[in-house]
């Protein structure tokens, strides 16, 4: 079961993302991703700090978001947040932690499109 929570902090857009993300919730969530980018929210920063678990298929949906968000308007990002340990250990397996600007905190994932 997964569970997305999705709040406007203007000009970024917080996603919060608790459960397991796995083969069968990887559609929905990255559904919610898309919907974002195509609503114009390209700024995202990605809370993974209550997921206890991401699939490869988990992995395609951000790597596919990522894409979408930059090419969106030449100038889009997804930023991942305090992403749980299990979480940050598939990143650096992956070698998807050299991609994703990561940041420990909500706040500073958030400031890091302020700055």
């Amino acid at each position: 079961m997964i569970k997305i929570n999705v709040s406007n902090r203007d000009p970024v857009t917080l996603v919060e993302v608790s459960g397991r993300v796995d083969s069968m919730s990887a559609n929905q969530f990255g559904d919610k991703l898309t919907e974002q980018i195509d609503d114009g929210k390209i700024l995202l920063v990605l809370d993974l700090s209550g997921v206890e678990y991401m699939s490869s298929a988990g992995l395609r949906e951000i790597v596919t978001s990522l894409k979408k968000a930059k090419k969106a308007q030449g100038k889009g990002d997804l930023r991942l947040a305090q992403p749980s340990q299990r979480v940050r250990e598939v990143l650096e397996m992956s070698g998807l932690d050299t991609i994703f600007r990561i940041y420990s905190t909500q706040d500073d994932a958030i400031n890091s499109y302020l700055a």
